[in-house]
């Protein structure tokens, strides 16, 4: 069973339909491109996934259950994280704080027992321990990523590269099952792009599923174990890196038509 998967996903805005009722499913332990032509509805896909739009129509399952009419922050709670296209840090906050703040969102203070007192003591100790808690992941992730030796520095001081790789470990501090990754290599250069498919793949041999939007097509084909092919909102291709390259509908849908 997939971990994750949609039905007749469709998102409309006016008379112009993004998402054309897209079936996709993934599974656990795996990574998955999502690529198609500027426009083709890819991004929206995400957004319609992950909480940040609502669906025209269709549904949305993650581990056997409906997240359709979730918002965002309670599906990021059930496993699912993202990144964005466009890089979305604190970068007036310092780099080990930004990562702080996704670990923050795991954080729970529960009402232990009735009595007042006994509550307030406990909660305490409770609080303390899960402060002490979101420390120690944070370290993790900085240092998963090679950022301990900036963990001071403020985010917006950080090089394009590193302020990715801060975006994705503030997203894994989330402690996520799925990691949605908007165009990650946006802006790299061939070196940091390089450097990314390690980090990915080391992503997923951590147990954590990873889908990714991406036009670096040296990216996708080296690391993506499925790809899905969207244009025009609509889902024209799906299976493995050579099965797509092979695909006549994707070439054209890239290169425009081809002769027979």
């Amino acid at each position: 069973m997939p971990l994750l998967y949609t039905q007749s996903l469709r998102r409309e805005f006016g008379g112009v339909v993004a998402v054309s009722d897209v079936d996709i499913e993934i599974f656990k332990n795996s990574i998955t491109g999502l690529i198609g032509p500027n426009g083709a509805g890819k991004t929206t896909l995400f957004n319609t996934i992950t909480g940040l739009d609502y669906p025209t129509s269709g549904f949305v399952f993650f581990k056997g259950e409906d997240i359709t009419p979730l918002p965002a922050y309670k599906i990021t709670r059930s496993g699912i994280a993202r990144t964005f296209q466009n890089i979305r840090l604190f970068k007036e906050m310092t780099v080990f704080e930004n990562v702080m703040i996704g670990r923050h969102f795991r954080a729970n203070h529960p009402h232990i027992v009735k009595n007042k007192l006994i509550n307030f003591i406990l909660g305490r100790i409770f609080v303390k321990q899960e402060e002490q808690d979101i420390y120690e992941s944070s370290l993790k992730w900085l240092d998963f990523f090679g950022l301990l030796d900036f963990r001071d520095e403020y985010a917006k001081n950080l090089p394009y590269g590193k302020q990715r790789e801060l975006e994705i470990a503030r997203a894994l501090a989330t402690e996520p099952e799925v990691l949605f990754l908007d165009e990650p290599a946006a802006g790299m250069n061939p070196q940091e792009t390089d450097e990314l498919m390690v980090t990915i793949k080391r992503i997923r041999d951590l147990g954590i599923t990873v889908v990714l939007i991406e036009h670096d097509m040296k990216l996708v084909m080296n690391i993506c174990d499925k790809i899905i092919v969207l244009n025009y909102g609509r889902k024209i291709a799906e299976g493995t890196p050579a099965q797509v390259q092979n695909n006549k509908e994707v070439i054209e849908a890239y290169l425009g038509k081809t002769d027979e």
